[in-house]
């Protein structure tokens, strides 16, 4: 894809009219990286330096997958729960639509393949779910690839094909999130896979499984990794990968191709920013971390961007929770960048 890197020829004038702003130079510390990032993707985007910037349309995608690893007892949850969860999406009850109504984020859910659909006469009552199945779920990962090449190229289709539509209707920041049983494993793999990082750091608890689930959760993922041959995106994807991972994937390519910011959950999503990365270096630029999540192997992904979340709420929970709560810190961002009086502005002399 063409993708091309942040042009820092902007970057001194941001830096400057950030510097000039009523403050001591960097006295609004991460909100002053931030600024520089938005004002920077702005920019680029426009050809011209952004004197004001803005945040239109946010939209949060929620994409759901089952696993077929979920039959190994890898989570405390069996995979029914997935489309239970899909439906309380839907009907609106979730915490990620608590805080997607709190600070006017606009949420689609799609169902990337789940075991079971959602039922026609329920989604003819919701226009913000979307069907862009590739299946009925992955196939266990423990015991065989869990997708084909063709789901993969599929799902990659799939998940562009989603974010463009919501950049056409005028977002300029997607917030990605994802639901999935057991897709904590999927994740733990495909860091170990892109890291050779040991299975024990990147394999965490989940949802909340004991001792003797998580050792069986690091055997199979150590029994799965045997067969990733090379570090290539497709192939792990294919090997390790859920639906709803590659479906976000494909997001994240297309939204840093158009230019816009892209704002990235916990650990489940933070391993499909990993996997677009890998497909293309230029993707870093474009991606905006919100928080760390309490999953053992989110701090060694995070790692791997050298990046800074801005939250820290022990969060483990998924569904974009973490990343709809950021938002107002880039809001905040964007408004101290537009309307914050420079020192002559002010009359102030220092």
């Amino acid at each position: 894809m063409n993708i091309t890197r942040l042009n820092t020829k902007y970057l001194d004038s941001i830096n400057r009219r950030i510097d000039q702003k009523t403050k001591p130079v960097g006295a609004l510390g991460q909100l002053e990286t931030l600024a520089t990032q938005l004002a920077l993707i702005a920019s680029n985007r426009q050809g011209e330096l952004a004197n004001n910037i803005k945040i239109s349309k946010p939209t949060a995608l929620v994409f759901a997958g089952d696993h077929g690893i979920s039959v190994e007892g890898v989570s405390i949850a069996p995979s029914d729960v997935t489309r239970q969860m899909v439906l309380n999406f839907i009907h609106g009850g979730a915490a990620i639509n608590c805080f997607c109504t709190a600070n006017n984020i606009t949420l689609k859910v799609i169902d990337a393949g789940i075991i079971k659909p959602i039922d026609d006469d329920i989604k003819a009552q919701h226009g913000n779910f979307i069907e862009q199945r590739l299946g009925s779920g992955t196939h266990n990962f423990a015991k065989q690839p869990a997708m084909t090449e063709l789901q993969v190229e599929q799902g990659l289709d799939f998940g562009k094909h989603i974010a463009l539509k919501q950049i056409e209707q005028g977002c300029n920041l997607l917030i990605l999130g994802e639901m999935g049983i057991s897709n904590t494993s999927s994740a733990a793999a495909i860091l170990a896979a892109l890291t050779g990082a040991n299975i024990t750091d990147c394999v965490g608890s989940g949802t909340g499984i004991n001792s003797e689930q998580l050792a069986l959760k690091k055997q199979l993922i150590e029994h799965a990794l045997m067969r990733i041959q090379n570090n290539n995106s497709k192939h792990i994807l294919e090997q390790v990968g859920g639906f709803e991972i590659v479906q976000m994937v494909g997001a994240i390519l297309a939204a840093a191709e158009a230019g816009i910011a892209v704002l990235i959950d916990g650990f489940i999503v933070s391993a499909a920013a990993l996997l677009a990365k890998q497909i293309n270096e230029n993707v870093g630029d474009y991606l905006i971390f919100a928080h760390q999540s309490d999953e053992s192997g989110h701090q060694l992904l995070l790692r791997e961007f050298n990046a800074t979340p801005l939250l820290n709420l022990n969060l483990r929970l998924g569904e974009g929770t973490g990343a709809a709560l950021a938002l107002p810190l880039l809001q905040a961002a964007v408004h101290f960048y537009n309307d914050m009086a420079s020192f002559e502005q002010a009359g102030v002399t220092v």
